[in-house]
């Protein structure tokens, strides 16, 4: 049994990046992409949450819907037009199949409250734009030990 649990282990994170700004986005794909990631990326909340099934029912073709990605993180960018990070972090909280997964905020600004606001709400981890190789580096060691 203990070998199958190491082999898990050694599974790829896919990682859902979210960022309405082209470059950061970009540049998180890169940085995850380099610390051997799977990545998925979303120029905003709402194209997020379609992807985690959580997109509006009304709008969401049945043959998507039963194609709902399987990923083990979410970074997302705190400041989006339409639905901010933090508000992608409620809804991802706020659902049954997706609470465990991690979410990790990012923003440029280093303002306390928000940072207070978003972990207190379920964040992962709440890291200063931009991402750095460290940090993909120092969060993926603290998931993998997390699930240990």
């Amino acid at each position: 049994a203990s070998d199958s649990c190491s082999s898990s282990m050694e599974e790829e994170l896919h990682v859902l990046a979210v960022d309405d700004n082209l470059i950061d986005r970009k540049l998180v794909e890169r940085i995850l992409k380099i610390s051997s990631c799977k990545v998925t990326t979303a120029e905003n909340g709402l194209r997020a949450l379609e992807y985690l099934g959580l997109g509006d029912p009304q709008q969401t073709d049945p043959v998507t819907s039963t194609n709902v990605m399987k990923v083990n993180l979410i970074i997302t960018d705190y400041c989006m037009p339409g639905m901010t990070g933090f508000e992608l972090l409620q809804k991802v909280k706020e659902s049954s199949n997706l609470k465990g997964v991690p979410v990790v905020i990012l923003s440029s600004e280093n303002i306390p409250t928000r940072i207070n606001k978003c972990l207190a709400s379920g964040a992962q981890m709440f890291m200063q734009k931009p991402l750095k190789l460290s940090d993909v580096e120092k969060l993926k060691c603290h998931l993998l030990n997390c699930r240990i």
